[in-house]
């Protein structure tokens, strides 16, 4: 994996002003990937040996903008679209996220609301907020495990409020900047880049397939998708929709609008519309799902494009065996492509939700956040190079497991033994890890994991010094 990871990050060297600066970003990579602490600059320059030198250039890294991470986010996407280009389309997700901070002064920083806070009270939080767009990379074709690959991450930062007392040009301009700072104007405007870049990379034809939850479904958003891209997002159960005009009037401004129909609630109750099953990847295996699919369908934060409706069928799970049957909530869904299959609609969506984990582990696990930097260049560098450094790894994993006789950490007794397992970042951090401290020490990692295999199901297992090293954990 690390030969993977090498050549990966040999293709970012454009993005840097010199070799210099390249070699000391390569070196935060590592630092970054295998500390044990705090990911903090000196948390990475300890974890790389850098702990005796001078620590200054490495800040400068940032705060002087002498790496591009836009750039090393193209490299990115470029490879993931070489690993998916057998597919008809191309998958992203898009979602916002908050980072928490402490200090007031840290640039870009604002009260949030808690996402995670309870339901029945509305906590706020201090940080930063960034809007992530993921690329679907699937192992196995179009219905199948996915892992979303981090090819954008935008800082967002709130508009300051002025004074009370200040003067009518200066409300004017932050009236004028609030607009544009909305999330939902950022994201319309990160689609359309998006698409942008496909077509300067050759994928004109390929149709872009954004996933996206409901606070990007308005009408900010859809009536502002560039060509060739087809949203799908969740609305609200009691959203107003319209069948198409079934009559135009002979004089006057055309009909937009036809009959009001039920709400997607009432069409979910009604028996009216018919449920039809179809397959699709999540939770770890292939389920059917109950839908019901009504196209051509228009909404007025749409405008007068046709919509197709989806609505999904709560499925039934139990936490163990001989429990209750216990049900999720339903899901109501809009695609702005109405001759879209409806597979490719509800596997996308579904593979929605590897966005989350995306912000998850790159929180927890690589420390998103966590470097503790004043300076507005830096506070807005730092978590996107982590976010590309997540990407990295997941793309150099993906390589390298495609190779035959690939060894690999064995998991621990505890874990199941399954086939079709899926590799965590724990267990690719670990593997990046023991794959480099096997080098420093010349251990001979291929025989450690020989003899792990070999000793596991025995009642004396061997006891080896490099395990606890190996299978270390933040």
């Amino acid at each position: 994996m690390t030969d993977e990871l090498d050549l990966l990050f040999n293709q970012c060297h454009p993005a840097f002003p010199n070799h210099q600066s390249w070699v000391r970003c390569r070196e935060l990579m590592y630092g970054e990937l295998t500390c044990l602490g705090r990911h903090t600059v000196t948390g990475m320059l300890a974890a790389s040996g850098n702990q005796f030198v001078d620590w200054s250039a490495a800040y400068r890294l940032f705060s002087k903008q002498r790496v591009d991470v836009s750039q090393i986010m193209n490299v990115v996407q470029s490879n993931v679209l070489q690993e998916t280009d057998s597919l008809p389309y191309i998958v992203a997700h898009m979602d916002d996220t908050v980072i928490k901070k402490t200090g007031k002064h840290i640039p870009g920083t604002a009260w949030r609301r808690d996402p995670l806070g309870p339901p029945f009270y509305t906590n706020f939080i201090w940080g930063q907020r960034f809007i992530q767009m993921s690329l679907a990379l699937p192992r196995d074709g179009q219905i199948g495990q996915s892992r979303a690959i981090p090819v954008d991450f935008h800082h967002c930062p709130t508009v300051v409020r002025p004074r009370k007392t200040a003067e009518k040009e200066q409300w004017e301009v932050y009236k004028e900047e609030k607009k544009t700072a909305k999330l939902s104007r950022q994201g319309a405007d990160r689609i359309a880049l998006l698409r942008k870049t496909l077509d300067d990379q050759g994928y004109k034809d390929k149709e872009l397939v954004v996933a996206v939850d409901g606070s990007y479904t308005n009408k900010e958003v859809l009536k502002k998708l560039p060509q060739r891209t087809t949203l799908i997002g969740r609305i609200r159960k009691d959203t107003k929709l319209y069948a198409l005009p079934e009559v135009q009037p002979g004089s006057g401004r055309k009909r937009v609008y036809g009959q009001r129909l039920p709400t997607p609630e009432k069409i979910r109750q009604s028996e009216q519309y018919q449920w039809q099953q179809v397959e699709a990847w999540a939770a770890g295996k292939i389920h059917k799902f109950d839908v019901k699919i009504i196209r051509n369908v228009r909404w007025r934060s749409a405008g007068p494009q046709n919509l197709t409706l989806i609505i999904i069928r709560p499925l039934g799970y139990r936490l163990s065996k001989g429990s209750r049957m216990l049900y999720r909530e339903p899901a109501y869904l809009i695609c702005t492509e109405t001759e879209l299959d409806i597979n490719i609609i509800l596997q996308a969506y579904l593979w929605r939700w590897e966005i989350e984990v995306d912000f998850r582990e790159e929180k927890t696990l690589l420390g998103c956040g966590q470097a503790q930097v004043r300076n507005p260049n830096s506070a807005e560098t730092l978590p996107a190079f982590v976010a590309a450094m997540y990407g990295l790894l997941h793309l150099a994993s993906h390589r390298a497991n495609t190779k035959p006789n690939n060894l690999m950490l064995p998991r621990p007794k505890w874990y199941p033994k399954k086939d079709t397992k899926r590799i965590t970042t724990g267990d690719l951090l670990n593997n990046l890890r023991a794959q480099l401290w096997a080098k420093a020490t010349e251990l001979n990692f291929s025989d450690f994991v020989k003899n792990q295999i070999h000793t596991r199901s025995l009642r004396n297992t061997l006891t080896c010094n490099a395990s606890p090293a190996f299978y270390v954990r933040n």
